[in-house]
């Protein structure tokens, strides 16, 4: 008859560190989830950056770099298009808040306005 004696777990925990160490695994010993797994996979990014094809210059770009060239976008064109199309409806963005010093710059603006328009 064999008696077996039970291996004491600080052992057990050296043996599974050099395991670890020689086949290059993380340590883990309370059984975690460190998300080593993922960490481990290849990156996605240059994947997925080579599918697409390379940026070309947009419009607007060209308009920039070339001030002179008379140039013309479709999408910025629609786009003015449709703001005046909601203005004309009353469905436009509102207007900004004004400060205190631009206020009084625009109630003066009206007043001198309204004293034109009623001769006095």
């Amino acid at each position: 008859m064999a008696f077996t004696t039970a291996v004491p777990r600080s052992r057990l925990l050296d043996l599974m560190k050099v395991q670890c160490r020689i086949f290059g695994a993380a340590f883990n010993p309370n059984g975690l989830r460190l998300g080593n797994k993922i960490l481990r996979q290849r990156l996605k990014g240059p994947a997925l950056a080579a599918y697409y094809p390379p940026r070309v210059g947009s419009v607007t770009e060209m308009a920039r770099l070339y001030p002179n060239l008379d140039t013309w976008d479709d999408f910025e064109e629609d786009r003015v298009e449709g703001i005046q199309i909601a203005k004309s409806r009353g469905k436009g963005a509102p207007t900004k808040k004004r400060t205190g010093e631009g206020s009084k710059k625009a109630k003066a603006a009206l007043a001198a306005a309204k004293q034109a328009a009623t001769g006095v």
